[in-house]
């Protein structure tokens, strides 16, 4: 038996570990006019959503995906932004041009760091 759980915590610690190898590094504005959508047009999506800038969105193939997004630090100033959350998203918008690799919801990036701080660094992975 206690062979098993020592399999079953190696297997938990490989995983988690994969897991976050896996992870891309990005940055996160957010953004608060979530209808009309580039993916959706005036369907409503709720508030766990984001918008893929312009290298992300392949002429709209990510319309949809969900994301796993994790803040890993500040890009200015306002010290410690980051809550120790994560949140998931829908991709269901563009945005062309934006500051970031994604563009989350004000409510997604609030869940995952400051407001305050406008724009993080991120790991996110689908």
């Amino acid at each position: 038996m206690a062979k098993q759980m020592s399999l079953i915590i190696i297997f938990g610690i490989v995983a988690s570990l994969l897991s976050m190898a896996l992870a891309t590094p990005g940055t996160t504005t957010f953004y608060t006019s979530y209808v009309p959508s580039a993916c959706y047009g005036n369907k409503d999506n709720g508030v766990m959503i984001a918008a893929a800038s312009d290298p992300l969105w392949a002429n709209g193939a990510i319309c949809g995906k969900v994301f796993n997004v994790t803040c890993t630090g500040p890009t200015n100033p306002v010290p410690h932004p980051c809550t120790g959350k994560s949140v998931v998203v829908k991709i269901v918008d563009h945005c062309p041009g934006c500051g970031g690799t994604l563009d989350l919801s004000k409510e997604a990036f609030a869940t995952i760091a400051n407001p305050v701080a406008g724009i993080i660094k991120i790991d996110y992975r689908q």
